[in-house]
């Protein structure tokens, strides 16, 4: 394909495609690394099974910010009582800035990998500087651009599983037929999964890019309007998704087999892949790291900021500039900040995993309840609500995403 056709194709889609990319962050590889490592090619079926609804979710935060022409945190703040708004915030901050250090961390530690004169930590104080300046310089359309170009990168997952011998016998079997397991290890790694692929931050980030994308392009929300939407939506989706089936695919082709069980972290990932599939595959795998990390820090920073502008009312906006929103892009430097703290604070990567998971796990069915409701009223979303198709697959995720939590919560008290 043409350069110039890939450039037509990407400029088509918008934010669902960002949204489902940066999905696909540094602690999510690790997530997936540990998935494959740990059981093989057993849990290829949950990239399968969360794609429906992780589609159905964003697609109903898409609606919402088209039709509302505002953020989720705004939309729950005219709409719901104010102590509601501050306790789903109370449980997404800590999480998203955990989110933030882990995925730091994992850069910085395969930068250092490759290049082993130089610590982890200088590396991470380095992507925090290039983020920030990036960040508070370009307008939201210029990182709307390089954020779309580097989802290119999660392109390099897909061609490693393609570099080993593959038994596609048993890759199709392990998709399509779904092996369920009921003990402690098989849950938690399932709980680790959904908690990685359907975010509380992704809810918010897909809802405040489609309205920023109604008042930057002056459109008015029209069937095709939302058919465009819906397109990105799911190609987003779609492809985080398959991201993710190659990650794990990869994992449980070359570590389960070598007996590597257990990755807490990204560069344990690349490094365990060298010797077993040779020092390409390793470069490869290293280098999407760092591609997914700067796209997904930016949302996650920008996810708070905007939460946080829209509870205290503050101008912003990434089309404004450094001193027209100046408390708003103080919050995403110090989002930031706080999250490069955790490479000097001595908690382990694992762990800030292992608590954002718990945060995303218990926010995200009060979240995605109310997205539910949000989407079925029509004082709000007019005659765009949900359709009964979006509300099934809705109401499974509440379900699943529920269940999920609980489990969660058993197993840390178990």
């Amino acid at each position: 394909m043409k350069a110039v056709s890939i450039r037509k194709v990407i400029k088509v889609l918008g934010p669902g495609l960002i949204t489902g990319a940066s999905d696909d962050d540094p602690s999510g590889i690790a997530t997936y690394s540990q998935a494959g490592a740990q059981f093989g090619l057993s849990t290829l079926w949950t990239a399968l099974f969360t794609f429906p609804l992780m589609a159905a979710i964003q697609g109903m935060c898409a609606r919402i910010g088209l039709v509302t022409s505002q953020g989720l945190t705004a939309t729950i703040r005219q709409h719901y009582p104010k102590p509601f708004l501050y306790f789903i915030l109370l449980l997404s901050f800590p999480a998203i800035t955990l989110n933030i250090g882990a995925d730091l961390q994992g850069m910085g530690a395969v930068l250092h990998m490759i290049f082993p004169a130089v610590s982890v930590s200088v590396f991470c104080i380095l992507i925090t500087l290039l983020l920030m300046i990036v960040i508070i310089r370009y307008p939201y359309q210029k990182i709307a651009a390089i954020l779309k170009w580097l989802c290119i990168s999660l392109l390099l997952y897909i061609i490693v599983p393609f570099m080993v011998d593959q038994r596609w016998d048993l890759v199709v079997r392990n998709t399509f037929l779904p092996d369920m397991r009921f003990d402690k290890m098989s849950a938690s790694i399932l709980v680790a999964l959904l908690g990685t692929t359907i975010s509380p931050y992704l809810f918010y980030w897909q809802t405040t890019m489609e309205a920023e994308d109604v008042i930057h392009r002056h459109i008015v929300v029209d069937k095709k309007i939302l058919n465009g939407m819906k397109t990105d939506v799911n190609t987003g989706m779609l492809f985080s998704n398959i991201v993710m089936f190659f990650i794990i695919l990869t994992a449980g082709t070359v570590l389960y087999p070598a007996g590597i069980r257990q990755i807490d972290t990204v560069d344990q990932a690349a490094r365990a892949l060298e010797p077993l599939a040779g020092k390409l595959t390793y470069l490869i795998f290293a280098t999407g790291v760092l591609g997914t990390g700067l796209l997904a820090i930016p949302v996650l920073a920008g996810a708070q900021s905007y939460m946080l502008a829209e509870t205290l009312g503050w101008t912003e906006g990434l089309d404004k500039k450094f001193a027209q929103a100046k408390p708003f892009y103080f919050s995403i430097i110090i989002s930031l900040l706080v999250g490069l703290l955790l490479q000097f604070s001595g908690i382990n990567p694992l762990k800030a995993l292992l608590y954002t998971a718990i945060l995303y796990g218990i926010t995200a069915p009060v979240l995605i309840a109310v997205i539910l409701h949000i989407g079925n009223n029509k004082k709000i979303m007019y005659d765009n609500t949900n359709s009964w198709f979006s509300n099934l697959l809705g109401v499974i995720t509440l379900v699943v995403m529920t269940a999920a939590a609980l489990m969660l919560i058993w197993f840390q008290l178990s």
